[in-house]
């Protein structure tokens, strides 16, 4: 694409700021544009962005499509048993949706942000004109953020650029302590933006105004050994908040909402070998037979080898080696090496 004109995605952070850094050396028509979601405890001051980068910067409201889109989301999975992963939909739903779409009406070609990632497409590949653009990840694999880029649609692939897809996050700090780019905010937290305080069973009250019911906790053999104060609290793998004493520590297994039920059991009883995967984004020819298939299951797995089969709209994965707390709701991730197959929620 010859002299696109780019959107820089800004936070406020180090890493959006070393994005914009770069973006303006590499191309000559550039913008800044910041989103809110209503959830901010502090404001950002545009002024100070636009004196250190060298561009316009505008703030967009995306509060009502964050709602509706990510918030309402997370709050109906967990009502539904599931765990589901906001992040992931943010950016699918919001950044290279919502976002992007403002981003184009105000000219936009393309947008760029801070993530951690690589992408391949005829913006950075002049031999991509004939081909989908892919994901792949990031050279700073202990930052790498592919895992929740993997659901965005490989269209809006071909639109994207990612500036820090070689750098480490050490050599973005050094970047931008050597040209005096200052967080406006301070960095990106890990948590989840909506949720400081990680009490999501509180928020999901909240939210819903209904107070969950109690419900028995069962063991590996059927036992009843206590009861929970609501499903809702819950996601397959935990250990805390379960607060039962045993001989080991107690584990959740299953929720199951038909009979509001928590099932429990020990850490060694965890482990499964299959999975069923819904909601497919599906990016490379191939389905079955794949050579070097690894399937990570939550940002900090290690991804893990895995045959693949195609079933109606879903995919079943059979691992290689049982794998711990596979938990509906959280994205399964395929890869080839570095390269993004495709993703979607483990049911």
């Amino acid at each position: 694409m010859a002299n696109p004109v780019v959107a820089v995605a800004l936070s406020g952070g180090i890493d959006s700021l070393a994005a914009g850094f770069l973006v303006r050396q590499q191309f000559k028509q550039v913008f800044g544009i910041h989103f809110t979601t209503g959830y901010e405890t502090n404001s950002l001051d545009i002024d100070i962005l636009e004196a250190m980068l060298g561009f316009p910067v505008y703030s967009v409201d995306l509060s009502q499509a964050f709602e509706t889109r990510v918030v309402n989301y997370f709050v109906s999975a967990y009502m539904a048993g599931k765990t589901p992963n906001p992040c992931l939909v943010c950016n699918e739903r919001i950044k290279f949706s919502a976002l992007l779409d403002h981003a184009e009406q105000r000219g936009a070609d393309a947008l760029a942000t801070g993530h951690y990632a690589s992408v391949i497409n005829a913006i950075n590949d002049n031999t991509m004109d004939q081909k989908q653009a892919w994901l792949e990840r990031g050279a700073d694999l202990k930052k790498d953020q592919s895992y929740f880029l993997s659901m965005v649609n490989p269209q809006i692939l071909d639109r994207v650029i990612f500036p820090l897809a070689f750098l480490t996050k050490s050599h973005v700090r050094s970047l931008c302590k050597t040209h005096k780019l200052t967080p406006v905010l301070t960095d990106e937290s890990q948590d989840i933006c909506f949720l400081p305080s990680g009490k999501h069973g509180i928020f999901i009250e909240e939210k819903t105004g209904r107070k969950p019911a109690s419900g028995p906790v069962v063991d590996g053999k059927g036992n009843k050994i206590g009861t929970h104060q609501g499903l809702h609290s819950f996601t397959v793998g935990q250990r805390k908040g379960i607060n039962i004493p045993g001989t080991e520590p107690y584990y959740v297994k299953k929720i199951d909402l038909t009979t509001n039920t928590l099932h429990v059991c020990c850490k060694h009883e965890l482990a499964v070998k299959q999975m069923m995967v819904e909601q497919l984004i599906w990016n490379f020819p191939e389905h079955e037979n794949i050579d070097n298939l690894t399937v990570q299951i939550r940002y900090r797995h290690a991804a893990a080898k895995a045959d693949i089969e195609r079933i109606g709209n879903q995919m079943r994965v059979t691992f290689d080696t049982p794998q711990h707390a596979v938990t509906p709701g959280q994205a399964a991730v395929f890869y080839q090496g570095n390269r993004v197959l495709g993703a979607g929620i483990i049911a």
